[in-house]
């Protein structure tokens, strides 16, 4: 007689909390790395405050949100980097032709804006997060032979750029994240997330629109391009 596996119910809760369009959105939406009010993510998914309400109630005590309050306002964020890494893994198996197609021009462009880079909760995804892999990869500073894995090089690389890595927690120090638009990795852990907060802190890139779509600025593709050797084109 075969035992079954203890962990089978909690997978079973677990995909079930991310099995609603609504709760999905939500999650979706979270992967800024912000934290939304109720009800700004209630706007976002197309549904009535007190809906929303109820499923966030459920991701919360799923552990995949966090939640605070702020006088009367209700902030949820997305509970950890382990959480965000499950919904980019699970947006990422959703067939490309499978998104409805955008019905204006302002959807279109900001699904363009969105391929074309933006953030990953708290690393760089899009065009621009393969062309950073691939830089990295290509001047020898990361190694992506099983796994990703940063060089000696890459190491002083962020030495040398000013961009400290916080080896204290858990956390890879580099991980391949499957990157849904492009179909290809991207760096992320503590290497991805610290290139990514310095490129936003430097002014390297800005958010823009109203998602999570970042642009590199004029600053950003000079230090780009005189730190990895991306070029401007590249990064447009």
């Amino acid at each position: 007689m075969t035992t079954k596996d203890p962990r089978a119910a909690g997978l079973a809760r677990l995909a079930a909390l991310v099995a609603d369009e609504t709760r999905a959105a939500c999650l979706l939406a979270l992967l800024d790395g912000r934290a939304w009010t109720a009800g700004e993510l209630a706007r976002h998914a197309g549904v009535a405050a007190s809906t929303l309400s109820e499923h966030l109630g459920k991701l919360v005590a799923g552990g995949l949100l966090a939640e605070e309050r702020q006088g009367r306002h209700r902030y949820v964020r997305l509970a950890d980097a382990r959480g965000a890494q499950l919904v980019e893994d699970l947006a990422a198996q959703v067939a490309p032709g499978a998104a409805e197609r955008p019905r204006t021009l302002r959807q279109a462009g900001a699904g363009s804006a969105m391929a074309r880079g933006r953030t990953c909760y708290d690393h760089l995804a899009g065009r621009l997060g393969i062309a950073v892999t691939d830089a990295f990869t290509a001047r020898g500073l990361l190694l992506q032979d099983t796994g990703f894995a940063l060089t000696d090089a890459g190491l002083r690389w962020f030495g040398t750029a000013g961009i400290g890595l916080d080896r204290r927690g858990r956390r890879p120090l580099a991980r391949a994240c499957l990157d849904w638009t492009e179909r290809r990795p991207h760096l992320a852990g503590v290497a991805g997330a610290a290139l990514c907060r310095h490129a936003l802190e430097t002014g390297w890139c800005v958010r823009i629109g109203s998602e999570r779509a970042v642009k590199v600025t004029e600053a950003g593709e000079r230090a780009l391009s005189e730190l990895l050797g991306i070029p401007a084109q590249a990064l447009r």
